[in-house]
């Protein structure tokens, strides 16, 4: 079975603007067009039996709709966590109101919502959605939005973690896209897991694999960020990796169901 636990899709009245304006900013083409349907022929060609998406909201005024749109997608095939913004006063209400709508996780984007990881709203809507049992995911690291202003780095992360001891964070990109350093330095070891997401053919194959064996298997999670990869091309990637069978199990979705209570 493979989960990938990192992919984007929007409505499909937006979907089209929408990857045209994130093209621009990421200076790359779309493997796939956005849609729920672009996503699910993505997988039949990658064999990914299960996608989690992952919406950023960037606005305030975007978490009903967002929410909205997500609850249509709890299970099956595609699943979709919720969005919340760290601007909402009242982000217990909403983060309960994701609980109830059937929604397993949510998704946070410190460089789209314009605030540093570190910051007190998102500690206290990470410690109320972990009170909930809630899955956060968290972008981390460098984004082409803003490369010089890295709004999650390791060593925010590890002072969330520190502050808050969430049950179940995930920090994207391997704890940092492009800062695995620091990801090294802050953040192995510690009780979080990171995703594959965009990472497995940029990030030196030596340092990945050393992350994993010192953080362990059993807290990576397979992840592409389709449509800004190619779900096949990762998968086979992956698959290629010197790790043990058992380890590539637990990445490709042992570790998935567990989180996902599945």
């Amino acid at each position: 079975m493979i989960i990938d636990f990192h992919t984007h899709m929007f409505p499909d009245k937006i979907a089209g603007r929408t990857l045209d304006y994130l093209s621009g900013i990421f200076g790359a083409s779309p493997f796939a067009d956005g849609t729920y349907t672009g996503l699910r022929n993505s997988m039949g060609k990658g064999a990914v039996d299960i996608s989690i998406a992952l919406p950023a909201v960037t606005k305030v005024s975007q978490v009903a709709s967002i929410n909205r749109f997500a609850s249509a997608y709890t299970e099956g095939p595609v699943i979709s966590f919720g969005g919340i913004h760290p601007e909402c006063e009242n982000y217990k209400e909403i983060l309960k109101e994701i609980k109830n709508l059937g929604l397993k996780g949510i998704k946070l984007h410190p460089d789209y919502q314009d605030m540093y990881f570190d910051n007190i709203r998102y500690e206290r809507i990470i410690d109320a959605a972990s009170e909930l049992g809630l899955i956060t995911v968290v972008h981390a690291g460098v984004d082409p939005k803003c490369p010089e202003d890295v709004h999650c780095t390791p060593k925010m992360a590890r002072k969330v973690l520190d502050d808050v001891k969430p049950e179940k964070l995930v920090l994207a990109h391997m704890g940092g896209n492009e800062m695995w350093d620091d990801v090294e330095r802050y953040l192995v070891g510690q009780n979080v897991y990171f995703d594959t997401g965009v990472i497995l053919n940029t990030m030196p194959q030596e340092q990945f694999l050393r992350i994993v064996h010192m953080h362990g298997a059993d807290r990576i999670l397979f992840g592409t960020d389709s449509p800004w990869a190619d779900q096949k091309n990762f998968v086979a990637l992956l698959e290629h990796m010197p790790l043990t069978e058992e380890e590539k199990a637990a990445i490709f979705s042992e570790n998935a169901k567990k989180l996902l209570g599945i």
